[in-house]
């Protein structure tokens, strides 16, 4: 049996890995400007670079999230006999095709 310490950290992995995840993502987008501008780039496109970056962690982070709550809400029972909207109904029935009149 793990000690406590362990078992804590194993029930909130999930939300630590989203956090860190995002706190990488944080530190690219202080980090990739200041290495533009050392790399000899303008203040203005390294700032358009950071607003870009920061616009695809928000969205990803936003995702992630969504994922975490639906991956924690259970599956819902399908039935097997539902076709969907354009599924056979009768015995041989065909999907479209050229027909000859």
């Amino acid at each position: 049996m793990p000690p406590e310490g362990r078992r804590e950290a194993t029930q909130t992995s999930g939300t630590d890995t989203v956090s860190d995840v995002v706190r990488w993502a944080a530190f690219s987008c202080v980090l990739v400007p200041v290495v533009l501008v050392g790399y000899g780039f303008s203040l203005a496109g390294a700032m358009g670079a950071a607003l870009g970056l920061a616009a695809v962690t928000a969205v990803c982070r936003v995702l992630l999230r969504q994922s975490e709550r639906g991956a924690a809400r259970p599956a819902p029972v399908r039935s097997c006999d539902h076709r969907g909207r354009r599924g056979r109904t009768v015995p041989g029935a065909r999907k479209g095709g050229r027909r000859t009149g």
